[in-house]
C-alpha cells in the first residue's frame, strides 16, 4: 500500500513532563514503555523530587477487553475453517460459502456489540460506560462496512437484485425506526401521536410498504371523510413494483411495469388528489424520486447512504453496479455539508460505492484502533480472489501482510497468543519466520505453558526455539533448587554440558544426604543418559544402589568395578565408591574375584598416591576419619583377597 499521508494519532501520558525531564523508550511487540530518565530538559528549572515514572503505552487496548477477547476467540474458529476450504474449486462454486462465512463474521460481531451494549446499560463506571460506548461506535462502523463489502464484492449482486440487498443492508442499520414505530402503535391513540407521520414517512424511505400501509391503515380508520384519499395511497403502495430475483419476470418488464407506476403516482400528484393532506402529498413526491422532498427529511434518513438507496429505490431501482460509484459520490455531496470534511467512514463507504478495495483497506488500516477487521475482511476477499492484482514491494502479498500484524498482536495477549500460531501458519512466506521470532517473546510464567509452547515447536520442527525453550526451563528450575525438573529440561533440550552441571549437582546432594532425589526420574533415564559421561555415571551409579537393594551383590559389584576402571566415574567420586564397596567385600560369599580385587586396589592406591602429591604434609587431626576409611579399605581388601585366592585355588583343585 502507500504511505501513511495521515499526521498519527497523539497519545497523551498524564503525568510525563511534570519533572523537566527527558523520556526514554523501550519497544516491545505490541506496546512501548515510556520511563523518565535523570536528564533534565535544557533551560528547566530544578527537577522535581521522587523516583522516575515508568509508563506502559499499548497500540492496541482493545484485545485486553474481556468482551473483545470472545470476537478473536470466535474468528479464529471462522478463520480457520476458510483456510480449509479447497483451492482447487472454481470461486464461482464456492461463493455460496464466502457469503455464509461473511454473514458469520458478521454474527460474531453483532453478538459483541450486543453483549457491551448490556454492559454499558448496567455498569455504574462512567468511565466503563464511555468505553463501552466508544467500543459499540466502533463495531456499528466495521459491521457496517464489513456488510456493504459482502454486497458489492463477495455477493456481487447484479442490476436488481443490488438494490434488494443495499435495502437490507439500510434496514439492518437503521433500526431505530422499528422502536419508534412500537411505541407510535403502543399508544392510546397512534394517529395523534407526535411520531406518527415520521414513522410512515420513514417506512417509505426504507422501501417498507407493508409496514407503512398498516400504519396508515390507523389513520383511515380514524378519519372516515378522508378515507377516500387514504384508500388511494393505500393502492398506490400495494402496486409498487419490487424486483423478484428468483421469478420469471426479466429486468427489462420490471422496469417498464415501474415506469408504469410512476406515470399512476405522477398522475395523481398533477391531479392534486392530495392536496389536502400535506403528509400524504409529501409521501407521493417521495415515491416519484423527488431528491429536494427527499432532502427535506434529512433527519428521518440520518445519513448519506440512507439517502442514496433511498434515492434509487424511486428513481433508478435498475442500477448496476458500476453506475454505483456516480450516485454515491453525488448523494454524498448533495446531503453533507459543504463546509465541513467528510468523516472517515464516509470516506470509506465511498471507497467502497467506487469499488475500490485498496482504499477501503487503506482507510480502515488508519482509522481503526487495531488489525483485525482489516485482517478478517482481506483475508476473505483474497480468498474470493478479488486482491490478486495487488502485491506490496517488500515482497508478501496484502492478505498476507495484514494477517502478520494481527498476528504479532495476538502474540503479546497472555491467553491469546495461542490463537497468533494458527495465522501464521497460514502465511506461506514469512509465518514461519515471523513465528519463530514471536514464540521467543511468550512469557513462561509456568511449567504448563513452556510445555504448550514446546508442544508447538515440536510439531513445526523448530528445533532451534524447542532448545531455547528447554534451556530456558531447566535453568529457572535449578535456581529453584528443583534438580529433577531441571534435568528433564536438560535432557529435552540435548544440552550436554547442563546436564553434566545437574548430574554434579544430583552427584553433590547423594554425598551431603546420603540419597537420591527424584527417584523415578534417575530410574528411567534411559538412552537419555547416553547424552553427556557424568548423566550416564549418575544413571549407572543409580543403578547400582537398586541391584544393592535387590541383594544382587555380584551384579552389583560387576557395575560398580567397571563405573572406575571405565573412567566414567569423576576422580572425585572414587572414594564414594570404594566406601560403597566395603559392605560388599565383607559378605560372607566372596564377591569381588581376585582380578577384580586387584583392580579395587590399584584404584585406591592411584587415589592415595594423587592425594599424597598434592598435600605433602603430614595430615591434619580432622583427616584421622578419612586414614582410618584407607585402613579398613585395604584391610577388607585384602582379606577378600585372601578369599579369592584360597575360593579360585580350591575350584581349580
Amino acid at each position: 500500500m502507500e504511505e501513511v499521508d495521515v499526521e498519527p494519532t497523539t497519545t497523551l501520558i498524564p503525568g510525563v513532563g511534570v519533572k523537566h525531564r527527558h523520556l526514554g523508550f523501550e519497544w516491545g511487540p505490541g506496546d512501548v514503555l515510556v520511563y523518565e530518565t535523570n536528564f533534565r530538559l535544557a533551560g528547566a528549572g530544578s527537577a522535581g523530587s521522587g523516583s522516575p515514572s515508568v509508563h506502559m503505552v499499548r497500540k492496541d487496548e482493545d484485545i485486553y477487553s474481556p468482551i473483545l477477547r470472545k470476537l478473536f476467540n470466535e474468528s479464529h474458529h471462522i478463520f480457520v475453517g476458510l483456510q480449509n476450504i479447497r483451492d482447487d474449486v472454481p470461486s464461482k462454486n464456492k461463493k455460496p460459502q464466502f457469503v455464509s462465512i461473511s454473514k458469520n463474521y458478521r454474527s460474531v460481531i453483532r453478538a459483541c456489540m450486543e453483549e457491551l451494549q448490556h454492559v454499558a446499560v448496567s455498569t455504574q463506571d462512567s468511565s466503563l460506560v464511555s468505553q463501552y460506548s466508544n467500543q459499540v461506535s466502533i463495531l456499528l462502523a466495521i459491521e457496517l462496512i464489513w456488510n456493504l463489502c459482502e454486497v458489492l464484492f463477495i455477493d456481487a449482486a447484479p442490476a436488481g437484485c443490488l438494490l434488494l440487498h443495499l435495502l437490507d443492508w439500510v434496514r439492518l442499520h437503521k433500526a431505530d425506526v422499528d422502536e419508534k414505530a412500537k411505541e407510535v402503535m403502543q399508544s392510546d391513540s397512534p394517529t395523534h401521536h407526535h411520531a406518527y407521520w415520521d414513522v410512515v414517512i420513514s417506512f417509505v424511505l426504507q422501501g417498507r410498504v407493508h409496514e407503512a400501509r398498516h400504519v396508515l391503515a390507523k389513520q383511515a380508520s380514524a378519519q372516515t371523510s378522508s378515507r377516500t384519499l387514504y384508500q388511494l395511497m393505500d393502492t398506490l403502495l400495494h402496486k409498487m413494483p419490487v424486483f423478484n430475483p428468483s421469478g420469471t419476470q426479466t429486468l427489462t418488464e420490471f422496469d417498464m411495469k415501474w415506469r408504469h407506476w410512476q406515470e399512476e403516482c405522477d398522475r395523481c400528484l398533477q391531479d392534486k388528489s392530495f392536496a389536502s393532506s400535506p403528509q400524504l402529498q409529501t409521501i407521493c413526491k417521495i415515491l416519484l424520486g423527488d431528491e429536494d422532498v427527499l432532502l427535506e427529511n434529512k433527519e428521518l434518513l440520518g445519513t448519506w447512504y440512507h439517502f442514496l438507496v433511498s434515492r434509487l429505490l424511486f428513481s433508478h431501482p435498475t442500477v448496476k453496479p458500476a453506475e454505483l460509484h456516480y450516485y454515491a459520490k453525488s448523494s454524498m455531496d448533495m446531503f453533507l455539508d459543504s463546509r465541513s470534511a467528510p468523516e472517515p467512514l464516509d470516506s470509506i463507504l465511498l471507497a467502497a460505492f467506487e469499488f475500490d478495495l485498496h482504499q477501503v483497506i487503506k482507510d480502515c488500516s488508519i482509522a481503526l484502533n487495531n488489525w483485525w477487521f482489516v485482517a478478517h475482511l482481506t483475508d476473505l476477499l483474497d480468498h474470493c480472489k478479488l486482491l490478486q492484482s495487488h502485491n506490496l514491494h517488500f515482497g508478501s502479498n496484502l492478505r498476507e501482510f495484514l494477517v502478520l500484524e494481527y498476528a504479532s498482536g495476538l502474540v503479546c495477549h497472555h491467553s491469546l497468543w495461542q490463537l497468533a500460531v494458527d495465522y501464521f501458519d497460514h502465511c506461506p512466506e514469512f509465518g514461519r519466520v515471523y513465528l519463530e521470532l514471536q514464540i521467543e517473546r511468550v512469557p513462561l510464567e509456568t511449567e504448563r505453558k513452556a510445555l504448550k509452547v514446546l508442544r508447538i515447536c515440536e510439531q513445526r520442527q523448530m528445533n532451534e526455539q524447542v532448545r531455547s525453550i528447554c534451556k530456558i526451563m531447566a535453568k529457572r528450575a535449578l535456581s529453584n533448587n528443583r534438580l529433577g525438573s531441571a534435568l528433564s529440561w536438560s535432557i529435552r533440550a540435548k544440552d550436554a554440558g547442563f546436564a553434566t552441571l545437574i548430574s554434579e549437582r544430583f552427584l553433590q546432594d547423594y554425598s551431603t544426604r546420603g540419597s537420591f532425589s527424584d527417584l523415578d526420574l534417575i530410574d528411567n533415564l534411559g538412552p537419555a543418559m547416553l547424552l553427556s559421561d557424568r548423566l550416564t555415571f549418575l544413571g549407572k551409579y543409580r543403578e547400582f544402589h537398586r541391584l544393592y537393594g535387590e541383594k544382587a551383590f555380584t551384579e552389583a559389584g560387576k557395575l560398580l568395578l567397571s563405573l572406575m576402571t571405565a573412567k566414567i566415574a569423576p576422580r572425585t567420586f572414587w572414594m564414594t565408591l570404594l566406601t560403597d564397596a566395603l559392605p560388599l567385600l565383607e559378605q560372607k560369599e566372596v564377591i569381588f574375584s581376585a582380578d577384580q580385587t586387584h583392580e579395587l586396589m590399584f584404584c585406591l592406591e592411584e587415589l592415595t598416591s594423587d592425594s599424597s602429591e598434592h598435600n605433602p604434609e603430614p595430615p591434619a587431626v580432622g583427616e584421622d576419619v578419612e586414614t582410618t576409611k584407607l585402613e579398613l579399605l585395604r584391610l577388607a581388601l585384602a582379606r577378600n583377597l585372601a578369599m579369592a585366592i584360597v575360593k579360585e585355588g580350591t575350584v581349580e583343585a
